[in-house]
């Protein structure tokens, strides 16, 4: 771990202690077949969760960092994101509802690095939410996180990218409290006689939940307020199976 890197954190978030931002104990996605599913009605805020593509295909990665993008982008403050290599678009993260003035970038030399930059983050308790991209993360090492997390309001977003070789991403044991796979999904037809591309489609995937069970959803990506939505189709079918309207925007 470089010590310039690790000073050059600490000084930048020594400069936003002291926000005031609103806390809550869990982020919901606001989509009542998904909040429902999970434990904690919402995405636990003082936890680990990791997501990953559904292949190695850029689409799929590109779906994978536009779900992550939507989730800090509905947390409360600052967020410190932590890459291995140049390729975060900021108009592609604004139009997830995630700013550029709230990001701050890290970039780290290894998988090792990106660790210690996470977990230098979270007990920080000054950001809302703390990303990491990395290939190989053994469970001592998301263990680290889980507890550097635990009694804060920071949420901890990994990124698992596929590597070369590799299979699953997920398929290694971690101390996550949920681990999810994004898929690319045909997107929303447009009316007849409309020109263009309808709103991207996701297939969203809760593969793994600590206390809790696993589920599967189409959901439309996020908006520019950091919200998915669930198709109207699944949002009807939803509310008549339970006898009333499900909310079609997280």
């Amino acid at each position: 771990m470089s010590a310039q890197r690790l000073s050059a954190l600490r000084e930048t978030l020594s400069a936003i202690e002291g926000s005031g931002f609103r806390r809550r104990p869990a982020l919901p996605f606001g989509l009542g077949a998904v909040d429902a599913r999970l434990a904690a009605g919402g995405l636990r805020l003082d936890a680990l969760h990791e997501v990953a593509g559904e292949s190695a295909d850029l689409s799929d990665d590109a779906a994978a960092t536009l779900f992550l993008a939507g989730i800090a982008a509905r947390a409360w403050g600052p967020v410190l994101w932590v890459v291995r290599r140049r390729d975060l678009f900021a108009p592609g993260l604004m139009q997830a509802g995630l700013s550029p003035e709230r990001v701050i970038h890290a970039e780290a030399a290894d998988d090792a690095e990106v660790l210690a930059l996470m977990e230098e983050g979270l007990r920080h308790r000054g950001l809302g939410a703390v990303i990491g991209e990395a290939k190989r993360v053994a469970m001592p090492a998301t263990r680290r996180l889980q507890l550097a997390a635990e009694g804060g309001r920071t949420i901890a977003l990994m990124l698992k990218r596929h590597g070369r070789v590799d299979g699953d991403p997920l398929a290694v044991p971690s101390a996550a409290i949920t681990r999810w796979r994004i898929g690319c999904a045909p997107s929303t037809p447009l009316p007849r006689g409309v020109a263009g591309v309808g709103r991207p489609r996701w297939r969203v995937a809760l593969a793994r939940q600590r206390g809790g069970e696993t589920g599967e959803w189409i959901m439309e990506a996020c908006d520019e307020t950091g919200r998915c939505a669930l198709p109207a189709a699944m949002a009807d079918r939803t509310a008549g199976a339970h006898g009333n309207a499900t909310p079609r925007a997280a």
